[in-house]
């Protein structure tokens, strides 16, 4: 009963997230096909809300791994989705004169390309126990480049937004009579960096699970 129950769950929570990712493409595609050019200034008003519960849900996997309900690697996973919320909630929904901007909805068709290439591979190991080779190998291989892309476009969207923080400014109270003032912008600048590097540990690992996952499926061949 225990596993049904974990395995309900799981169909439960990746049909929601591929219904989302699914909702918020097609949202953006048709609103290209009528308004052209003019559909980006209001993208985010029409799929914002939908986007942002889907991240923030997307939160789940790191307990999900961690118990054990889903076999993945955490450090990849836990890299991906705190890359997106921060540039979600930290740069997108803060300032409401750069959801506007092109990169947004670059940003958001990356981030959906991914999760449709995600989600209907977890549904359909978790309802069958044998997958297509040609299945195994589209969801190893096209997920690493859209990866890629999103964090290029995560770069660029910082780098666009860090006019819109110019008047961004925080203070920390070390001791009593000192206060240390942070410019935002330059938080932004020094994440950068780090962006750059958590990417290239992602993509290394995602490049040896997929290595890992088609050896298996071939010595499975080989046995058969």
């Amino acid at each position: 009963m225990r596993c049904s129950i974990r395995l309900v769950y799981l169909l439960i929570y990746n049909l929601l997230q591929f219904s989302g990712s699914t909702w918020i493409f097609a949202n953006m595609t048709a609103r290209f096909l009528f308004f052209g050019r003019g559909a980006h200034p209001d993208m985010f008003y029409s799929v914002g809300v939908v986007m942002s519960l889907c991240q923030l849900l997307s939160m789940l996997e790191f307990f999900h791994i961690a118990d054990s309900l889903e076999k993945a690697r955490l450090l990849p996973r836990i890299i991906q989705v705190m890359e997106r919320n921060l540039l979600l909630f930290v740069v997108f929904v803060s300032q409401e004169e750069f959801q506007s901007n092109p990169i947004v909805c670059v940003q958001f068709y990356l981030w959906n390309i991914a999760q449709l290439l995600r989600y209907p591979h977890t549904l359909l190991c978790l309802v069958s126990s044998t997958l297509s080779a040609n299945t195994l190998w589209a969801h190893h291989t096209f997920s690493i480049p859209v990866y890629v892309l999103s964090v290029l476009t995560e770069g660029i969207s910082i780098w666009q937004a860090l006019p819109y923080f110019e008047n961004g400014m925080y203070s920390i109270q070390l001791t009593a009579p000192v206060q240390v003032f942070i410019h935002f912008p330059y938080v932004l600048m020094a994440y950068l960096p780090l962006l750059a590097a958590a990417a290239m540990v992602t993509v290394w690992l995602l490049l040896k699970e997929r290595k890992q996952q088609l050896d298996c499926w071939n010595k499975k061949l080989k046995r058969k």
